[in-house]
């Protein structure tokens, strides 16, 4: 067997794209998308239809009348249309984000999580299909534990600090993604170093203190590393619960025939959990003093509003460029 084959022996393999061309070679059991990735993905002809087909629904739609309104609905639609199409290929489920933009809010982002899962039940979708990416902000997290109460299941992203795990766990988060190549990135910028082994490499070391602390406690929230730079954090993370791969890195695990290294330890003695849950002011206080995670979880938040604003300027052009033919198409 292949690297990528050992490896879905080992962790569910979930594909970090929306290309559903790479999904559809690797058949990975999940699949993740944030703007970044649908931004891209929406520049390919293959989505030209289901690009169409959201400014026409938010043309018909929208309460705003202004382009920019309508965009930022169509992107919303298009998210959904996009996650809809990979539920096709893959049997188990896709992750779709909340505008980065509402980070900071919690009754924004339960408002904006409940209209996607509306949108996708619409679709035929059942919500157990679909986990929505939230970023792990306080008021995030606070979002995440009402939206699990309603059967709405969270992935929270964007986490770098052990304090952010706890507070999801603790919130009854269904899934967290802990990124690893990021962290990397960090260490390597801001120190004398710049090669790591996968033993020492800083992210895999985060995320295998969050899986012991969740798995020795008892917590049933899912690990998914994330955000690889390079097959070897993947090997050294092989049994932890997911992972989310990149097309490029999924398809140097299948062309490498050698054995798997041997992961993170799966067999952890228990232990109990804190008595009383982490403090929103102690949350502040202990990922404040975590420099890395406090750059690099506002990086990560401002580079998908980036990337999602860049995707309804994409959107806005194509009204401008057909906006006739939006006026007189048909509902979808």
């Amino acid at each position: 067997m292949n690297k990528l084959e050992q490896l879905k022996q080992r962790s569910q393999v979930v594909a970090d794209t929306g290309d559903i061309e790479a999904i559809r070679r690797y058949l990975p059991h999940d699949a993740t998308t944030n703007p970044s990735l649908l931004f891209k993905a929406a520049q390919l002809p293959q989505y030209r239809t289901l690009i169409a087909d959201s400014l026409q629904w938010a043309t018909r739609h929208g309460g705003d009348s202004s382009t920019a309104g309508t965009a930022k609905l169509a992107a919303m639609k298009l998210a959904v249309a996009i996650g809809t199409e990979i539920l096709q290929l893959v049997p188990g489920v896709v992750s779709t984000e909340v505008d980065a933009r509402l980070s900071f809010d919690t009754r924004a982002t339960i408002d904006y999580a409940r209209q996607l899962i509306a949108l996708y039940e619409q679709a035929g979708v059942p919500r157990e299909r679909v986990l929505i990416k939230i970023a792990s902000t306080w008021e995030g997290i606070a979002a995440a534990a009402v939206l699990e109460r309603e059967g709405i299941h969270c992935n929270l992203t964007l986490l770098f600090s052990f304090c952010q795990a706890v507070a999801c766990a603790e919130a009854g988060a269904t899934l967290i993604s802990p990124f690893v190549g990021r962290i990397l990135d960090w260490h390597k910028a801001n120190s004398d170093r710049d090669d790591f082994s996968p033993e020492e490499d800083p992210g895999v070391l985060s995320v295998r203190a969050i899986y012991h602390y969740y798995k020795s406690r008892g917590y049933p929230t899912i690990v998914m590393g994330a955000s690889f730079r390079n097959t070897g954090e993947i090997e050294a993370l092989a049994g932890c619960d997911r992972l989310t791969i990149s097309p490029q890195l999924l398809q140097e695990l299948a062309e490498d025939s050698a054995p798997l290294a041997a992961g993170l330890e799966t067999q952890i003695a228990s232990e109990p959990r804190p008595a009383q849950p982490l403090s929103e002011a102690e949350f502040r206080y202990q990922l404040n003093r975590d420099a890395m995670a406090t750059e690099k979880l506002a990086e990560g938040i401002r580079n998908f509003v980036q990337d999602q604003e860049r995707l309804e300027q994409l959107l806005q052009a194509e009204i401008a460029g057909r906006e006739d033919v939006v006026k007189d198409s048909k509902v979808v």
